[in-house]
């Protein structure tokens, strides 16, 4: 079944992980999906036409397989937001070739390791990228956002909307690096910071 509505996100960079968990676990935070590894691929027309409209075809592996495309992002708000519309599908195979005959063509893959929790009707997320660790806040609006964020000791001010794959090109173009996926493998011998992301942590005292 699909559906289509509306994600309103933030996310941060995230110095100790661990303890976001923890204080996460101590405000009640109900965990809805434990630690899991995902493989994403992104699409693209042969002549980049999505890409060039910031929009996202995804293929998405993990506990179960779904096809997600989604609008550009909403300019001039301190948040993300952008329609989605999200499909479970039954084999990842079957779905990457059924997209490569409509003439798609696949150009990135990336990985993370992610640990999804509810927290009072928001979604928070826990993950484990080549690049950092990193936090997303999703929910209703941006008050829901604001308010779970400081609940964990998180610095509003320290938010991104950028998505984890324009994060990737901008590291690229920061350190001249020309890898076209984002993959443990591609980053095993590479030091980053914080600079190199354009972002600060965000977990106070972290």
């Amino acid at each position: 079944m699909a559906h289509a509505e509306n994600e309103i996100e933030v996310k941060y960079l995230i110095k100790d992980l661990h303890r976001l968990e923890v204080r996460l676990q101590a405000l009640g935070g109900k965990l809805i999906q434990p630690r899991v590894e995902e493989v994403n691929l992104r699409f693209d027309t042969q002549d980049g036409e999505l890409s060039r409209e910031h929009r996202v075809l995804r293929l998405r592996r993990d506990e179960k397989v779904r096809l997600t495309y989604k609008d550009p992002a909403q300019m001039n708000r301190t948040v993300s937001v952008r329609r989605e519309i999200e499909v479970e599908v039954s084999s990842f195979d079957e779905t990457r070739l059924l997209l490569e005959s409509l003439g798609y063509r696949t150009f990135m893959r990336y990985e993370k390791f992610r640990t999804t929790y509810s927290l009072s009707g928001v979604l928070v997320t826990l993950d484990e990228l080549p690049f950092g660790n990193f936090s997303e806040i999703e929910g209703p609006n941006e008050d829901s956002l604001r308010e779970i964020s400081e609940a964990l000791w998180l610095d509003w001010s320290q938010r991104s909307v950028m998505s984890y794959s324009a994060l990737f090109d901008h590291i690229k173009s920061e350190c001249g690096w020309t890898m076209e996926n984002l993959a443990f493998e591609e980053f095993s011998n590479r030091k980053i910071t914080p600079e190199n992301l354009g972002l600060r942590y965000a977990d106070k005292n972290g």
